[in-house]
């Protein structure tokens, strides 16, 4: 039971935080960042999303903007679905590289 309500929680957040970052990316061209994973804990405290950014050369330098710009983000986020959750839970980003790690398999298998 608690397995669903966490997987419906994740999806409405993995789709509102990517509507946030597709804004916030459009003034930046060039540049994508996209949502491919969230995860959030059993007590709905701690969601953990995984983006993928395009180019992956300036991942780490935007993921630094990310962290630095958190407490924004979350009071988006919480404007955003103010009527599905009554608390916003606690936001944290990685990198997600499997992308670069399938181009790199594909490359290999080529030579």
């Amino acid at each position: 039971m608690q397995e669903t309500r966490q997987n419906k929680i994740a999806r409405l957040l993995q789709k509102e935080l990517s509507i946030i970052f597709q804004e916030q990316t459009r003034a930046m061209h060039g540049v994508m960042v996209s949502v491919t994973r969230t995860k959030i804990s059993p007590d709905l405290s701690i969601c953990t999303a995984y983006l993928s950014i395009f180019p992956s050369e300036r991942a780490d330098e935007l993921l630094k903007n990310i962290e630095k710009s958190n407490s924004q983000i979350r009071y988006s986020l919480g404007q955003r679905v103010r009527h599905q959750l009554r608390i916003v839970p606690e936001l944290r980003f990685f990198i997600d590289d499997s992308l670069d790690y399938i181009e790199r398999i594909d490359e290999l298998l080529k030579q």
